[in-house]
């Protein structure tokens, strides 16, 4: 079962400066900056973070958003079941495991473990 959101990706020119606007501005902390994964979020908050996406424009369909289950091979399995069509299937390419599908307009979101 998908339990939570987890981020909200926001394609940016540059990530760092970027965050430091966020800072400075509206007064959020950085989560976390690590190399492409920089994400902000208010002070405090315990809900889904912004990633700051330095990249060209996201692939098409790509809304960034990510979901978090417990057991990502189950998930993915159930879901596959039900006629979810992945178009990423569960795969780790060395910064952690995910897999993406799409609804049926073709917007397509992440799958993460928890």
């Amino acid at each position: 079962m998908i339990n939570k959101i987890t981020s909200f990706a926001v394609v940016v020119r540059d990530e760092k400066a970027s965050a430091k606007w966020f800072k400075e501005k509206l007064g959020f902390e950085v989560k976390s900056s690590d190399g492409h994964w920089v994400t902000v979020a208010p002070k405090g908050a315990r809900g889904p973070v912004l990633h700051l996406c330095k990249t060209k424009p996201l692939e098409k369909g790509n809304t960034g958003i990510a979901f978090l289950t417990k057991d990502l091979e189950k998930e993915y399995e159930i879901l596959s079941k039900k006629g979810v069509k992945f178009t990423v299937k569960p795969r780790d390419d060395g910064w952690g495991l995910y897999s993406m599908f799409k609804d049926p307009d073709g917007n397509v979101f992440w799958l993460m473990p928890d």
